[in-house]
């Protein structure tokens, strides 16, 4: 009897054992075929990067020759702060180097046509139109300007707009510093642009 009894508990082992190895077994054949499965391809997102460098980091002006003509509008602005009485005589014109407004208008259009030539890697580009406006703004004692310009070209017309906008406030301190020197502008930017294959873009 004890024999028989010892028998069967080596008998148990044995099995115990057996159904172990068929598992161990089993499993990494499970993990193969898993491994096997075809999977779908992970995207990642493309990585920004500045498009006015090269791969060896040197600068370039972007090849645009693959892209389509098509009406391409920016809007610009920004604001010059100042003291109460210098916005007061710009309003009533009596500044003694006469209309400030209109000769910062100028001053911006100008800009906006020379914009290729003061920002290196900017494209010439034959402007379409170029409108400036100016608003007073008597509790802030600011005048803002907003540019809006155009074109029919293959790439945007955004640094036209800000350059004319940074130009035509510069304009107003030139001929306004005698009296202010302390005032300030602030806030040039893009406001709207359209066009290209970037679509839409509306500063928020």
């Amino acid at each position: 009897m004890l024999r028989c009894s010892a028998l069967s508990e080596v008998q148990a082992e044995e099995a115990a054992v057996a159904r172990t190895r068929a598992r161990t077994t089993k499993a990494p054949k499970a993990m193969r075929r898993a491994a096997a499965r075809p999977r779908a391809p992970v995207r990642s997102a493309p990585t920004p990067y500045f498009t006015h460098f090269d791969a060896a980091g040197q600068a370039q002006m972007v090849d645009v020759a693959g892209k389509d003509v098509t009406r391409r509008v920016a809007r610009a602005g920004g604001r010059i702060v100042m003291q109460a009485p210098t916005l007061a005589l710009i309003a009533a014109g009596a500044a003694k180097k006469g209309d400030v407004l209109g000769v910062a208008r100028v001053a911006a259009i100008q800009a906006a046509k020379q914009a290729s030539l003061l920002i290196p890697l900017a494209h010439p580009l034959p402007l379409t139109r170029i409108a400036v406006e100016f608003t007073t703004d008597g509790q802030a004692n600011a005048i803002a300007i907003e540019v809006t310009a155009e074109t029919l070209s293959r790439t945007g017309v955004e640094m036209e707009a800000l350059t004319a906008a940074a130009i035509g406030l510069l304009t107003i301190y030139d001929m306004c510093k005698a009296v202010d020197r302390g005032m300030r502008i602030e806030g040039v930017r893009l406001l709207e642009k359209t066009g290209g294959k970037s679509g839409h873009y509306i500063a928020a």
